[in-house]
């Protein structure tokens, strides 16, 4: 009984780990005659990887300016710059559409009605 379960592993493909897409994702636990798997393979999960959310905006490659777009502010640090939707749409990633903007603006920005929206918080790069 033991080996056509190993018999089975070797037939079925696993698929590949989220974070290093070169190994097969680690088995989870087996549930009748079905196998379910986790979404990292074994060395990725000892060494504690995560796998990295990227916002859409840099997906869309826009780059943050380390200058603000609506008081000038000069930031010596990326995270001290935020990006904006103009038009409130968090999907619309055109360069157009999306403002660089200070951790200053930022609050001025959330207390007034705009239509401007921030990104969803993604650790910086």
């Amino acid at each position: 009984m033991p080996f056509e379960r190993f018999k089975l592993n070797i037939v079925m493909q696993r698929p590949l780990c989220l974070v290093c897409h070169g190994n097969p994702v680690a088995i989870n636990y087996h549930s009748g005659d079905k196998i379910r798997y986790r979404k990292l393979c074994s060395v990725c999960n000892r060494k504690g990887r995560k796998n990295r959310q990227v916002p859409a905006w840099v997906k869309a490659g826009y780059k943050k300016k380390l200058n603000c777009e609506k008081c000038s502010f000069k930031a010596k640090i990326a995270s001290q710059i935020f990006v904006f939707y103009l038009d409130g749409n968090l999907k619309n990633n055109d360069w157009l559409n999306l403002r660089s903007v200070c951790a200053n603006c930022r609050i001025e920005l959330n207390l007034t009605k705009t239509t401007w929206r921030e990104s969803p918080l993604v650790a910086d790069y």
